[in-house]
């Protein structure tokens, strides 16, 4: 016999009602309304490094990107002998990869070489791969930007790589260094937002004032980004309701079905398994109440678009969604792969994550984490549980966005915190959808 939930009773997955499309959706929460535009306002500016294609990035690295796994290491020796300003991706994908899987991989490593943030690249291949590092150099230098390539099997092994990398790193580096930093619009930002090791204040404070900060960068034109699919599940239709059109809306909730489809492939329910035991630690109850909390990260802007794993994300483009798995590095990297300069992560119980190429500011709404964690958190919006606006809060996360694009670090670049994982799109995963279809 259902009722309603009064003031004061528990909340549990058990006690309410699914309301997805197709359902009964008569509760469905009306639409919310974008932020209104400010008609005149003076557009807030940074300083970066303007690249020959146009793109502004915020950090001018260098990054030496292997084709696969079997060069990961020396990888991480070459940016390790070169110097603080060398960025390595090390990351777990093999040698000989599917056909689907090789050209997500493809798209990813192509994507990060271009982001606006490197200024120069090292393309490092085994000499046996799939992925032609050739091939990968010429996608990047399309930019504009110094590119080179090296194989390990050709130069001698792994003692001749280290030493030749590093040597071609150092020269690579010396042309990226004859960049200066100039005024730029905030409009030129692409800022990525990403939630992990959420609990009951990040929907009520961290996440709604990245939202609003969101709103802001929007509003000054330029792109917001926020991803992870299987976090839109038992919100989906929220977001539908906020696309532009219809088509962007079936589109949306057919790749949220999707990802809910691979799931059920491998015998996870992604409804019944959410919230995680440390989200149900934090404070979270329900699927929905968690889902509703990650999407209010991206603010109240209409959505106008939605890109694949790594795909590029325009610039100007409003609020823009990407089709991710819902793991956090994996995601981090997939906006960056799309040209994200500045990452926003909240988190409640929180999180070390960072980025070695986009600056990752830590956002988070609880007060105890912002105490114990100082020293890994650059926003404190737990001042929101005090009585601050999350207007307010917003202000000061997009005021750590312009001052870290002009050039301050995070914290979790002072402790050199650069997760890298690239999403592996999986044979059995293909071949079971398409047997859906």
């Amino acid at each position: 016999m259902e009722r309603a939930i009064g003031a004061g009773d528990a909340i549990a997955a058990y006690r309410c009602r699914d309301a997805r499309p197709g359902h009964d959706t008569s509760a469905s929460p009306q639409t919310l309304s974008p932020s209104p535009r400010h008609v005149g306002a003076v557009i807030p500016t940074f300083t970066g490094y303007r690249r020959s294609n146009g793109r502004v990035g915020v950090r001018n690295h260098v990054a030496v990107l292997p084709t696969s796994v079997a060069s990961s290491t020396v990888v991480r020796g070459i940016a390790e002998a070169a110097g603080p300003w060398a960025r390595a991706t090390p990351h777990q994908m093999g040698t000989s990869q599917p056909a689907a899987t090789r050209e997500q991989t493809e798209r990813t490593l192509v994507g990060v070489g271009r982001n606006p943030n490197v200024g120069g690249a090292l393309v490092v291949e085994l000499g046996t791969e799939d992925l032609d590092g050739d091939r990968l150099a010429d996608a990047i230098a399309e930019t504009g930007k110094p590119v080179e390539t090296l194989s390990i099997r050709d130069v001698g092994g792994t003692r001749a790589a280290l030493d030749r990398g590093a040597d071609i790193a150092a020269d690579l580096n010396e042309e990226a260094s004859m960049a200066r930093r100039e005024e730029a619009d905030a409009s030129e930002l692409v800022f990525g937002v990403e939630c992990g090791g959420s609990d009951a204040t990040s929907g009520i404070a961290a996440n709604p004032a990245c939202g609003a900060a969101c709103d802001r960068l929007v509003d000054d034109g330029g792109t917001a980004c926020f991803s992870e699919t299987p976090e839109f599940i038992g919100a989906e239709h929220v977001l539908a309701e906020r696309c532009v059109d219809e088509e962007l809306a079936d589109r949306l909730l057919a790749a949220v079905d999707r990802r809910e489809a691979m799931a059920d492939l491998m015998g996870v329910d992604f409804r019944g398994a959410q919230p995680t035991p440390g989200n149900q630690a934090g404070g979270l109850t329900t699927i929905e109440e968690k889902s509703l909390g990650a999407v209010s990260k991206g603010g109240t802007s209409p959505v106008r678009g939605m890109v694949r794993y790594a795909e590029a994300l325009p610039v100007g483009a409003g609020l823009v969604l990407m089709d991710t798995p819902g793991y956090d590095v994996e995601s981090v990297v997939g906006m960056v792969a799309g040209g994200a300069q500045v990452i926003a992560f909240t988190t409640g119980r929180g999180s070390t994550t960072g980025n070695p190429l986009a600056p990752v500011i830590k956002v988070t709404g609880n007060p105890g984490t912002y105490e114990r964690m100082a020293n890994n958190v650059d926003v404190n919006a737990g001042t929101v549980l005090d009585g601050e606006s999350i207007g307010a809060a917003g202000d000061r996360v997009y005021d750590a966005l312009l001052a870290v694009a002009d050039g301050e670090r995070t914290e979790a670049e002072v402790r050199r915190l650069e997760e890298f994982a690239i999403n592996e799109v999986q044979p059995a995963e293909i071949d079971g959808l398409e047997a859906r279809s």
